[in-house]
């Protein structure tokens, strides 16, 4: 729980009076571009930074004052990270093992974020998607109730992010509560079950990912590309725009009538329309408008 918390480095302020509150059991995305406080925010949280001013708990603890046991209820996956030298993977785990009262089994551990097979590795030989694959594992080595990843997905290819997003999915059926920090929409699209999104120092919006700014009660974009042999013309709908390729973009505020509409059209001209597809404003669209300019307002 955050309430009315300030952050000032000398004449800079880089938090105005955030209010946050992070309910247990669910993952909770933290968005805004470089410079918009959000950095600042996460080690207030962490502990290693106190606020200016205004509250903060965390797990019922102010975290400026948070001792060993409470740090034993985090789990905290920094941005950047070193790996220990002359440590392997394996290693690096048993070491941060020993720092806690119940820790997590390591080699379950290293199958939980696929590095099974690196146990034996020096630690400091891994790929970029290892490391922070490394990273993960030590900030569940804890057992923790508590997880901030900062960017836990960065540097991983397109198949390790499915399967950290799966693994996390996990995680959350665990009652495991997880703070979240990405640049990647999709991603907080998939994993969040809310986000809160801060610019220039402020909250600028919070919900769910399908509602954000209203973003449920905007028109949708209904898209297909139209048979060889018909005409634009004979379309129920009218279109908003017709793309290269006879691609055609309908604006609709009632996507599931407008669809059936153009079902009763095509079945009957027995035209197959396999591209139908139905999106609203894409999450980074909404993001962007967002955090675009946050300043000047």
């Amino acid at each position: 729980m955050v309430q009315g918390l300030t952050k000032r480095f000398g004449e800079v302020e880089a938090l105005r009076g955030i209010d946050l509150e992070i309910r247990r059991g669910e993952i909770f995305a933290f968005l805004g571009p470089n410079g918009a406080g959000k950095t600042t925010t996460l080690e207030i949280l962490e502990g290693f930074r106190a606020g200016s001013s205004g509250e903060v708990s965390v797990l019922g603890t102010d975290p400026s004052t948070g001792g060993s046991r409470w740090r034993e209820r985090v789990g905290i996956m920094l941005q950047e990270s070193r790996p220990e030298p002359g440590l392997t993977v394996g290693e690096s785990l048993e070491l941060y093992a020993g720092y806690y009262s119940r820790p997590r089994d390591v080699q379950e551990t290293l199958t939980l974020v696929g590095l099974d097979e690196r146990a034996r590795t020096p630690a400091e030989h891994l790929s970029g998607g290892q490391q922070r694959r490394l990273d993960l594992a030590l900030a569940l080595i804890g057992d923790p109730e508590l997880l901030f990843l900062d960017e836990p997905t960065t540097g991983f290819d397109p198949s390790a992010r499915r399967a950290a997003w799966s693994m996390l999915d996990g995680l959350r059926t665990l009652g495991k509560t997880i703070f979240l920090t990405t640049h990647f929409m999709d991603e907080a699209q998939r994993l969040a079950d809310r986000v809160a999104v801060i610019a220039d120092g402020r909250i600028v919006a919070e919900g769910a990912p399908g509602t954000l700014a209203g973003r449920d009660l905007e028109a949708a974009t209904i898209s297909f590309t139209l048979p060889e042999g018909a005409d634009v013309l004979d379309l129920p709908l009218r279109p908003s725009a017709i793309g290269p390729d006879r691609v055609v973009s309908v604006r609709s505020d009632s996507p599931l009538a407008d669809v059936h509409t153009l079902a009763g059209w095509a079945l009957p001209r027995g035209i197959d329309l396999p591209d139908l597809d139905v999106r609203r404003t894409p999450l980074e669209d909404v993001y962007l408008e967002l955090t675009t300019g946050a300043e000047e307002r």
